[in-house]
Parts: structure tokens; sequence; C-alpha cells
């Protein structure tokens, strides 16, 4: 129970007690291990070296800076609908947006260009 100025809180009411039946369950899921398919492809691509200054350019330029799914769509100059970002259901899209920040890392630090045009 929590005190406020005013009011008793009881966080009973907003936070089911764990029972033994909850804590069976989440053991029983600890202990399956889940199948990955696209392990390996994560490994793959954490694992990329950048050493060539075209391999880079062409990283940043291939994967893009900002989802280019997400768009408004105006009718009549009045925004009716807005389709949000949809790169987090990719299944790979941290390691693609961590293979272009290594990409401009090298960029910047071992080449010493400019990449505004990149972002």
């Amino acid at each position: 129970m929590l005190k406020t100025k005013n009011r008793r809180i009881f966080l009973s009411a907003f936070i089911p007690p764990l029972g033994q039946n909850h804590q069976a369950d989440s053991k029983s899921q600890l202990a399956q291990p889940k199948l990955d398919l696209l392990q390996p492809l994560r490994q793959w691509l954490d694992t990329i070296e950048i050493q060539n200054r075209k391999l880079a350019k062409f990283i940043a330029k291939l994967i893009p800076a900002q989802c280019p799914f997400e768009r408004d769509i105006m009718l009549f100059g009045r925004k009716i609908a807005h389709i949000p970002p949809m790169c987090k259901l990719n299944p790979l899209y941290n390691e693609l947006v961590y293979l272009r920040f290594r990409a401009l890392c090298y960029l910047v630090d071992q080449c010493g260009e400019d990449i505004q045009s990149y972002c």
C-alpha cells in the first residue's frame, strides 16, 4: 500500500501476485530452447569488417537512415492517415542498422569523409 496526499493506493489492484502456477510456467518456458533460424545470418552481419572505402560507401547508401515505408497520406492539403514505420518488424533490423553505423564510423574515422550526405 502506498500513501499519497489524499488517497491510498493498493498495488495488488494493479499487479497480480505471483502464484505457484505462474512460477512453474516461467520455469518451463526457460527450459525449452527456442529455434532461431536467422542466428547464423545475424552473426555473419555482426562479423563483417569494413576495411574498404568503396564497401563502406556502398553499405551507407544501401541501408537507409530512416524507414522508407513511413508515410503521411495527404488529401487536399490535410493529413488523413499516417503509415507508421515498419522497420522494427524486420528481424534483422538491429544488425543492419549497426552495420550501417560501422560503415559510417569507418568513413569518418579512417577516411576523414563528411557523412552528411548519407544522413
